[in-house]
């Protein structure tokens, strides 16, 4: 009887179909993807810095408080990527406040240049960050804004596609 009922169409009260229950936590959500995003260009910026496209240290972010010394070893490499991991969790979190209802790539494009531009431009040489945009060098600053606009295009393209997509919450076979 079990299997006619399947044949016929009909679902057991636990599947994944759509009930109008479909609700994803966005500080959870935004944490992940905040999570994945410093993870992934936290270590293309590290591979970028090997590779000598980028003069900017992996733990640019925590420059003012840790000696450039101790940032240049293996376990400056690896706080700087878990900074950068923590920054990008922040900066997720942000971007679900401001501009989650925003859809599209561009959102995130320019959320990603905004934060280049205040930490290479604005604050960054200010605080000890990163060095003055006249000294930094074209290769530096173009690596650098390449990686903060995939960076932003990743938060943003990722959060404005789970929160704005309602072909998600359609049941199954509604396409």
């Amino acid at each position: 009887m079990a299997a006619s009922q399947a044949k016929e169409g009909q679902t057991k009260p636990n599947s994944r179909q759509y009930k109008g229950e479909h609700h994803t936590n966005p500080w959870l959500f935004s944490s992940v993807i905040g999570f994945f995003a410093g993870m992934i260009w936290g270590i293309v910026r590290w591979l970028f810095f090997e590779m000598k496209f980028t003069l900017e240290l992996p733990g640019f972010i925590v420059d003012p408080f840790f000696k450039s010394s101790f940032l240049k070893t293996g376990w400056g490499y690896v706080v700087g990527i878990a900074f950068y991991v923590v920054f990008s969790i922040l900066a997720a979190m942000l971007y679900k406040v401001l501009l989650g209802k925003l859809r599209g790539p561009w959102p995130g494009i320019l959320y990603g240049l905004g934060w280049w531009l205040i930490l290479f431009v604005l604050l960054g040489p200010i605080t000890g960050m990163s060095r003055q945009i006249t000294v930094a060098g074209w290769n530096t600053l173009f690596s650098e804004l390449c990686i903060f606009l995939l960076w932003g295009l990743f938060i943003g393209y990722s959060i404005a596609f789970e929160f704005t997509d309602e072909a998600s919450r359609e049941p199954i076979g509604a396409h």
